[in-house]
């Protein structure tokens, strides 16, 4: 198997399909594997931890070689067009497996999204079988990567609110959350065979929500509301009013924005919500604007954008 080479600050190496499970309808597990991966490791939890998956082109089959790469990779693979580089996405580590060079990342993939064009890392989810490889980027140990966005502040109520591609994010938070963490989980997912057993803290409430046909987001964005307490009618956002690369946090703005400095937040509720561009813009106009939560105690992160295709 080719290996990453050492001068990189991260992983960057091709890994093999270890085992495939189908957990439901809309959702695969995959667990992937090399001997590279025993460089993995970050300061803390891993909690809501991204890495970058390299998918191979549907048609051509091209994918990106790890071989000889410096730091001038990303420049020269974004050069190459897509049937000769793969496609990157963004994936959470779902869970870690193993030890030294028997590693494994669990990663939990979304089948499908009603309505849309299937992307690459759909359209490979579905056929991946036991010795498929693929390009990964993960973070080496000692060395800065981020990825990780829930830095709550302690003693916080939390609230934690994804559709299905932020599922694996927050089911993996709740596995590794302190035993004393209190809050609320929502979850919305396409069907009701899609609702995962988790395992948290007794104080986080964990509220599974199955659209069966309904708009999208439009059962996550109730249910955040009445928990909330927050009156009037639904938010809505104009299609222009929507950023596709919407991300805020304590510490980052894709609008530019100024951002705290300080290292602990406020007390209070500390909010968690990822998901589909314009149902995340939607939920963070109410808690900005009718109930003024402070930039510390928020994370917007729109990991997809209905009808747009994502880069990585």
């Amino acid at each position: 198997m080719t290996v990453t080479s050492s001068v990189l600050p991260m992983l960057f190496t091709e890994v093999e399909v270890v085992s495939v499970e189908r957990l439901s309808p809309s959702f695969v597990r995959v667990e992937l594997g090399s001997p590279e991966l025993a460089h993995f490791g970050v300061d803390g939890p891993r909690y809501d931890q991204r890495i970058k998956l390299i998918f191979p082109d549907p048609v051509t089959g091209g994918i990106t070689s790890t071989d000889d790469a410096d730091e001038s990779w990303l420049a020269t693979w974004l050069d190459r067009p897509a049937s000769e580089r793969g496609h990157m996405r963004t994936y959470t580590i779902r869970d870690v497996r193993g030890s030294g060079a028997r590693t494994t990342f669990i990663v939990d993939m979304v089948l499908h999204l009603e309505g849309d064009l299937v992307g690459p890392g759909s359209t490979w989810a579905s056929k991946a079988a036991v010795g498929d490889r693929i390009v990964m980027l993960a973070p080496r140990r000692g060395y800065p990567y981020g990825g990780i966005e829930f830095v709550p502040s302690p003693g916080v109520d939390l609230l934690l609110v994804g559709d299905e591609t932020a599922v694996p994010a927050i089911c993996s938070v709740l596995e590794q959350l302190p035993a004393d963490a209190r809050g609320t989980a929502f979850l919305e997912v396409p069907v009701a065979g899609d609702v995962q057993d988790v395992e948290g803290p007794a104080g986080v409430e964990v509220v599974w929500l199955a659209r069966e046909g309904a708009e999208l987001g439009q059962r996550l964005h109730d249910a955040v509301v009445a928990h909330l307490g927050i009156p009037g009618a639904q938010v809505e956002v104009a299609p222009d009013e929507v950023d596709p690369d919407l991300w805020e946090t304590p510490y980052y703005s894709s609008s530019g924005e100024e951002v705290a400095t300080d290292e602990a937040g406020p007390s209070g509720t500390y909010a968690w919500i990822a998901g589909e561009s314009k149902v995340v813009t939607g939920l963070r106009r109410h808690l900005v604007n009718e109930l003024g939560f402070d930039r510390r105690q928020v994370a917007f992160m729109g990991y997809w954008r209905r009808g747009v295709a994502m880069r990585s």
